[in-house]
């Protein structure tokens, strides 16, 4: 597995090397000691997996407020997704900063999202499914989220969204 630490301090794209012989392939997709040897954390409590039918579906941006703050490991097992990250961390110098990804099935490309970030995705084809590794609970409570539009982050998504949620449509602005 190969790491790679963004511009965004404790973003990591994790690229699987595949072992590929005349049967196919063997890919290792998590490794406690690679990851822990990166300083990542490696402890999971939930493992979702988010279905969507139609391209340009947007889900997000998300994430849970303190003490809940979760850590995220995503990939996208079907289909292919551009997926966000934006730093809500308060004292960061990088708050409000977004990078993006384009995550396939193909690529086997996976994004840790550290503690503090909102997440979110859109869809590239039909068809898609993403896979999230979580390192906290859900917590409604403590579960929020901001506008993917909003002008403090100017996220370039490829395309309108054609799909989303009405509570992902009405997060207030962050300023």
């Amino acid at each position: 597995m190969r790491f790679t630490e963004t511009e965004l301090k404790g973003v990591w794209l994790i690229e699987p090397t595949p072992m590929v012989d005349d049967r196919g392939s063997f890919t290792r997709f998590f490794c406690e000691k690679e990851m822990a040897d990166c300083g990542l954390v490696t402890r999971f409590v939930q493992h979702s997996r988010s279905c969507s039918t139609a391209k340009g579906t947007l889900r997000g941006l998300h994430y849970q407020r303190e003490p809940y703050a979760e850590v995220k490991l995503v990939s996208c097992v079907r289909g292919a997704i551009f997926d966000v990250v934006v730093d809500m961390r308060p004292n960061s110098p990088t708050r409000y900063r977004w990078l993006g990804f384009e995550l396939t099935h193909e690529n086997r490309r996976q994004l840790y999202i550290p503690a503090g970030f909102a997440h979110g995705l859109q869809t590239l084809t039909d068809d898609t499914e993403v896979s999230y590794l979580i390192s906290q609970f859900y917590t409604p409570h403590a579960s929020t989220g901001a506008r993917y539009n909003d002008p403090a982050f100017s996220i370039d998504w490829p395309e309108s969204p054609t799909a989303m949620s009405e509570r992902d449509r009405s997060w207030p602005p962050v300023r």
